[in-house]
């Protein structure tokens, strides 16, 4: 269940961000509304997911899929295409996520 929970943060995340450009400093009621429900819903649904997901695997995941799923919906709604060395540091990140995704399931975690 956690890693859904996570799913919803990520996606609540990503929208939030998405609208933060069209609010112009908060005057724009509507992308307003969606920053605010997106990043209550992130952080609403994070806290959920770290209830049986670690804090680190919980919080990699989230940001460095939120940067990936930002950096898409970027090119495609502001035509902000990234560039080479771009891609490379987002293919890093998504290499780092795997990394500690694939240790939290294979190794036995010690809670304090």
């Amino acid at each position: 269940m956690g890693y859904l929970y996570l799913l919803i943060a990520i996606t609540g995340e990503v929208i939030g961000t998405t609208y933060l450009k069209s609010t112009n400093s908060f005057s724009e009621l509507i992308p307003s509304i969606y920053v605010v429900i997106g990043y209550g819903t992130a952080f609403y649904f994070m806290m959920l997911a770290m209830k049986t997901l670690p804090v680190a695997t919980t919080y990699s995941i989230w940001s460095g899929i939120g940067i990936a799923g930002v950096a898409v919906i970027g090119a495609l709604k502001y035509k902000e295409i990234p560039d080479i060395p771009a891609l490379l540091g987002m293919s890093l990140i998504i290499l780092g996520i795997i990394t500690v995704s694939y240790t939290h399931l294979t190794l036995p975690t010690k809670r304090i």
